[in-house]
């Protein structure tokens, strides 16, 4: 048995014991499994989130970009830290204050149900894109670090029944335990594996020399056009307010300080890691040029399989605590958003909570099922995460409306601005280039929805007449 294979299966015995550890804890009811009691202090959710944040995109994702772009890739994982920190500045106390579950519930308090139910309908989508997006990085990081006996496909089944297993037994408790062992890993794994790679080639120098135009590729603002980069911040800080990932984990927290300190933490454990996975994807460059840009996927785990098998082992386990720490977080998401906004509220509002535990496990392991069916359908990993957040630009811009701006929000707003978000996103990856005139315009499609869903919220504040509610002082009456 090789060294590389003792270390990942150790890892997951690791990872199934402390999910098996929580399990009575999250037994105890649908508060404790789904957000951990709401009990997370600091130091967890900046583990949760920074967990969340580096998965298959922030490293597998970000190499392969660099493989054919340069250092510039890094930035996404900036990007991912802006919106860390966003989020806990401007949302994450608002949310826990709340008390509420996900954005949609937070959508009805204000709105109407029509808002719930297609807002949790369009982050459903976007869970499950995120989730599919883990399997195929899983399944390139076990092909590469075995490949006598995995292919892509079946690392990609292995990963999807690791990723399943621990979220069902544990929760969020589980989760958030895992991610102190992840994201320590994850560190030590990534640095040496970028130390030992750089020092195989010769050092940065040679590096440099043996790059096809390496003025461009080692230019952190070279290889991606800024409006590209910005659009990342934009998508990021975007997502990271109303994704029901970091929603949740922000609904975990003991209290509002806490959740803003665990996002403000979190921001700047996610940022270091995108560059150095971008120097992996260079020393990949210089040392398998052959690699076909449709398999660059495969550039950062070559590159860490030709370290030693202690270095090998240790990081391709640290790239699959990668995937592992999004991934059951992102799962767990996907199952609140279904059981609670529509599962309890419409299909079984009076379900006990032990038995809402067991529904929100069944339907977890459903959604792992078709997120595995989009997985073995998905193209280049970082195009399709960036494509499927854009999707929460609706949400935000509600949000920021509903929490800045109150007197211009009426009780159609949440509704009107999702369903024209959603159709944007389909309208603009839709074959035949249906909206050929406007997309040299805006670019990027953040840029056109964050457009098209202003005008729609504003439109909506002078046709409909009827004011959102007034939760605060609903509540304290």
């Amino acid at each position: 048995m090789s060294i590389q294979l003792v270390i990942v299966c150790l890892y997951i015995v690791m990872l199934f014991g402390i999910s098996f550890w929580v399990k009575r804890r999250a037994d105890k009811g649908s508060t404790e499994y789904l957000f951990a009691g709401r009990k997370l202090g600091s130091a967890l959710i900046a583990v949760n989130i920074t967990g969340l944040a580096v998965g298959a995109a922030s490293t597998v994702g970000v190499a392969e970009r660099a493989f054919s772009v340069g250092m510039a890739a890094g930035w996404y994982n900036a990007a991912w830290a802006a919106g860390s920190v966003v989020m806990g500045l401007v949302a994450a106390g608002k949310l826990r204050a709340l008390k509420v579950s996900t954005i949609p519930e937070f959508f009805e308090k204000y709105y109407d149900t029509k808002g719930r139910v297609i807002s949790a309908i369009g982050l459903i989508i976007i869970m499950c894109v995120i989730t599919a997006l883990q399997y195929l990085a899983g399944g390139a990081i076990l092909s590469s670090l075995l490949p006598n006996i995995f292919t892509f496909k079946s690392g990609m089944l292995m990963s999807a029944v690791v990723f399943i297993g621990i979220t069902l037994i544990g929760g969020l408790w589980s989760s958030g335990l895992a991610n102190i062992v992840s994201v320590t890993l994850i560190y030590l794994g990534i640095i040496y594996s970028c130390i030992e790679a750089v020092i195989h080639v010769g050092g940065l120098e040679a590096l440099e020399a043996n790059l096809p135009n390496a003025s461009v590729m080692m230019n952190p603002l070279g290889g991606i056009p800024i409006v590209v980069i910005v659009s990342w911040f934009i998508v990021m800080i975007t997502q990271a307010i109303t994704a029901q990932g970091p929603v949740q984990i922000a609904c975990g927290a003991s209290n509002e300080k806490t959740a803003r300190n665990g996002f403000l933490l979190g921001g700047l454990l996610i940022f270091p890691i995108g560059f150095l996975c971008a120097i992996l994807g260079l020393v990949a460059k210089v040392m398998f040029p052959d690699i076909p840009v449709e398999k660059a996927a495969l550039a950062m785990p070559k590159v860490v399989m030709s370290l030693n098998p202690i270095a090998s082992g240790a990081t391709l386990a640290a790239l699959w605590a990668a995937d592992v720490s999004t991934a059951c977080t992102i799962l767990l998401g996907a199952g609140t958003l279904f059981s609670q906004d529509i599962y309890k509220r419409f299909i079984n509002p009076q379900i006990s909570d032990t038995a809402f535990v067991k529904i929100n496990r069944i339907i977890i392991f459903v959604v792992g099922m078709v997120t595995l069916w989009f997985a073995f359908n998905a193209a280049g990993i970082l195009k399709t995460m960036i494509a499927g957040l854009s999707m929460t630009t609706a949400l935000t811009c509600i949000f920021f409306f509903t929490v800045f701006a109150p007197g211009v929000c009426r009780r159609s707003s949440a509704f009107w601005t999702t369903l024209v978000g959603i159709v944007g996103i389909v309208l603009w990856y839709m074959p035949g280039n249906v909206l050929g005139a406007v997309k040299p315009f805006f670019q990027e499609v953040v840029y056109f929805e964050w457009v098209i869903c202003i005008i729609t919220f504003l439109l909506v504040a002078v046709v409909d007449k009827n004011k959102i509610k007034d939760v605060e002082k609903t509540e304290e009456a």
